[in-house]
């Protein structure tokens, strides 16, 4: 619990990651920030596909509705949390001359994708109104 907090306080403070170890070369620190980025868009994109479900599909039955809604909009939020914290875990590895870290958490939005989109077929195919 200590670490997260530590690297929480590490998001709001790059200047201390800079600190730690070697600068790395520069286009592993950029292509570190592009990983960042293609993560936040992907947030972006469930959240966005989180209220079209929300707002778009008012025929569907309001638990349906609900449930599909917050499963976009929970993986976007975690998504987002995850990307800062993947780009300074990553950075600082790079710069102490570590292996990078792993990460579970692409396994599992992936899970949470499927299932939304399982959940979306069997509403298509059984109708909205059930």
């Amino acid at each position: 619990m200590i670490d997260l907090a530590r690297n929480i306080r590490l998001w709001f403070a790059p200047e201390q990651v800079r600190q730690d170890g070697r600068t790395p070369d520069y286009r592993f620190s950029l292509a570190n920030e592009r990983t960042f980025l293609a993560w936040l868009r992907t947030a972006l994109a469930l959240i966005g596909g989180g209220f079209a479900v929300d707002q778009f599909l008012p025929d569907l039955r309001w638990a349906w509705r609900v449930g599909l809604a917050l499963a976009l909009l929970g993986a976007g939020a975690l998504c987002s949390l995850r990307a800062v914290n993947h780009w300074m875990r990553c950075e600082r590895a790079m710069r102490r001359g570590e292996d990078l870290p792993v990460s579970r958490f692409p396994a599992m939005l992936s899970v949470v994708v499927a299932v939304v989109a399982v959940a979306m077929v069997f509403v298509v195919l059984v109708g909205w109104e059930g």
